[in-house]
């Protein structure tokens, strides 16, 4: 899929995709932490009513920022393969404990944000991916600005983290498209 254009033409086409698990239309939004992943997705979901929307920092902790994988798979995508809701603890960044628990329909499409949605065990499931091309050091100064001082000490830690991560586990390379938090946007594999 070739997109250049605003958010409203790629919530266009998202329903247009084949599903990729089970009845759903699987598609992932990665990027560095404070790149525009959230609103991204938030304003897919207002443009195409009817879209779910997981968000990987309901799964991810302070102890474990990329271990979700087997909590997705496990509580999440196998109940949605089944075309069944699926129920998953959800993470509360200030009190740091699972603190609730969320349900996510098995909606024609499903965005899954955050860091890592475009990691390789998801990869084969995604309809689409998509990778907010903003350089890590903006987009970081950005997740510091929206999170405040108070989480200084925390985006300290995270940084070296997100580097070994994407460094272990890259996700752009095989992003299928490439688009700027400002909603710029070219084809990766051109």
């Amino acid at each position: 899929m070739i997109f250049e254009g605003d958010p409203a033409e790629l919530a266009a086409g998202l329903r247009a995709l084949p599903p990729s698990v089970g009845p759903v239309r699987l598609v992932g939004i990665d990027g560095h932490a404070g790149s525009g992943k959230s609103t991204l997705a938030t304003t897919l979901a207002r443009l195409l009513p009817g879209t779910a929307v997981l968000r990987l920092d309901d799964l991810a902790s302070h102890d474990a920022l990329f271990d979700w994988t087997d909590t997705l798979f496990d509580q999440v995508l196998d109940p949605l393969a089944r075309g069944e809701p699926a129920h998953y603890p959800v993470y509360d960044w200030t009190r740091r404990a699972f603190t609730g628990t969320a349900t996510l329909p098995p909606a024609p499409v499903v965005l899954v944000e955050g860091v890592g949605a475009g990691r390789r065990a998801l990869r084969p499931l995604l309809a689409l991916l998509i990778w907010l091309d903003m350089p890590a050091e903006e987009a970081w100064r950005r997740g510091r600005g929206r999170d405040g001082p108070a989480q200084a000490a925390f985006w300290d830690g995270w940084q070296p983290a997100e580097l070994r991560h994407f460094a272990d586990d890259p996700s752009r390379p095989f992003a299928d498209i490439l688009m700027t938090s400002g909603g710029d946007s070219h084809h990766a594999c051109e």
